[in-house]
């Protein structure tokens, strides 16, 4: 009995560092940090299909311009979000508690804790298409079948849980920012040379005025770009609150995620473009001249999108249950989406992004609304439920899909984004309440 008490007093006493802010002391991420972090996790072969999905709908012309303006405000809805992660100190959890009330907010806590696991459950499986493409292609190695995809998904799931056993932080200044970053360039300035190559070959004319289909217009082509970013913005706190500064957290995360993410769409565009019909992503980067190295390093870095989507779930799950260490909840998440990965096809990723934007866009719009121009004090929310906040979301949600359906030309995410801030500005309680035990 003795026992049993002092493991229940331990457990009731178990900090909660997800909801509580970084100390000065642990605060070393710089601008190159930030700026590597969001290039890296931006860089992807999952951004590269999306891409690829852009052309058939709108053209050639018209995918480069949703690209360009997407990305930019994507990740500058990002680096926003990172600049108050920054500010405050708190993770994307306690921001969600510091907005909706400490009751309500478990109920986007356990949504993005889904969607992480969705995301890192993707991600093992394209690692392990990948692997498999490159040993046919490379060695004849049959890793298709139901022997190679348990063998190559339990490999990439051991590297992510091997890696959940090191601290973010290190990892993050040293292997990311010193050896992934540069490997991942070089990748992909050789892959766009090569089909930067093939597109001129075809006439840069031709290529320019290529045609789409009709079935997507100019704004919903954005949405699908703005997608990508915010399906991270429930991540971007957990990283940037161990930043030293709000504006480097700002600048580093937007040129960083915004640039990867517009060289890898328009990466995608450019493959589809010139691949013969009917080829799949993967092989013709591996058709390539050198596309076996690229593609083998790229599928690399997606490894750090997987540890990103686990550390951040983990980080959520502390958040509920601070009994269970923030690593200790990334091990069980890995060990879960391994798991997954083994029985999980790969699906139409369209449908599934544009899903996450919906509950996502007005969940941070209205963060954003209430929190971003504090002044960077740490606001929190001593109700159980901020039922205007909560109210706002929830509508929002209802405003995305309907534009989605009755005014498609007009995008959903934009109009949502904007609808949701103003009315959580204007809703914005009188005055901030202090996070106990925190600093403005």
């Amino acid at each position: 009995m003795a026992n049993t008490a002092s493991s229940e007093s331990s457990q009731a006493a178990a900090p909660n560092t997800a909801l509580s802010p970084v100390p000065a002391s642990e605060r070393v991420f710089n601008w190159h940090n930030h700026a590597s972090l969001w290039f890296s996790l931006g860089v992807g072969l999952l951004v590269m299909q999306v891409g690829a999905y852009l052309v058939p709908a709108v053209g050639s012309r018209d995918a480069a311009i949703a690209i360009v303006l997407g990305s930019l405000i994507g990740a500058g809805l990002l680096a926003w979000t990172a600049r108050l992660g920054c500010q405050t100190g708190l993770s994307s959890a306690a921001l969600m508690h510091a907005t909706y009330g400490s009751a309500f907010a478990r109920l986007p806590v356990l949504l993005n804790m889904a969607q992480l696991i969705g995301w890192t459950t993707f991600e093992l499986v394209i690692m392990r298409d990948g692997t498999a493409a490159i040993g046919k292609q490379s060695f004849g190695l049959g890793l298709d079948g139901v022997e190679g995809r348990v063998l190559t998904t339990l490999l990439w799931g051991g590297v992510l849980v091997l890696l959940l056993s090191k601290p973010m932080t290190q990892l993050v200044r040293k292997l990311v920012s010193r050896v992934a970053l540069p490997l991942v360039i070089a990748s992909l300035l050789w892959l766009s040379w090569q089909f930067g190559g093939q597109v001129q070959a075809q006439g840069l004319a031709a290529f320019w005025a290529r045609p789409g289909d009709g079935s997507m217009g100019m704004l919903s082509a954005m949405d699908l770009v703005i997608a990508m970013p915010v399906s991270w913005l429930p991540l971007v706190a957990d990283y940037a609150r161990y930043g030293t500064s709000g504006k480097s957290a700002l600048s580093g995360t937007w040129l960083g995620y915004a640039l990867a993410n517009i060289w890898c769409y328009g990466l995608g565009v450019m493959v589809v473009t010139v691949a013969a019909p009917g080829t799949d992503l993967v092989s013709a980067l591996l058709l390539a001249q050198g596309g076996l190295l690229a593609l083998s390093l790229i599928l690399v870095d997606e490894v750090d999108n997987a540890y990103g989507d686990v550390y951040s779930g983990a980080v959520s799950g502390h958040s509920i249950k601070p009994g269970w260490s923030v690593r200790q909840w990334g091990l069980a998440l890995a060990v879960l989406c391994t798991s997954l990965a083994l029985v999980l096809p790969m699906h139409s990723l369209e449908p599934f992004l544009l899903m996450l934007s919906s509950v996502f866009v007005p969940l941070y719009g209205v963060i954003l609304g209430r929190l971003a121009l504090s002044g960077g004090a740490v606001v929190s929310n001593s109700k159980a439920v901020d039922w205007s906040a909560a109210l706002l979301w929830l509508g929002g949600i209802g405003c995305y899909h309907a534009l989605s359906a009755w005014a498609p030309q007009w995008g959903s995410a934009l109009p949502t984004l904007a609808a949701t801030f103003i009315l959580a500005w204007l809703t914005r309680p009188a005055s901030p309440l202090t996070l106990a035990g925190s600093k403005a």
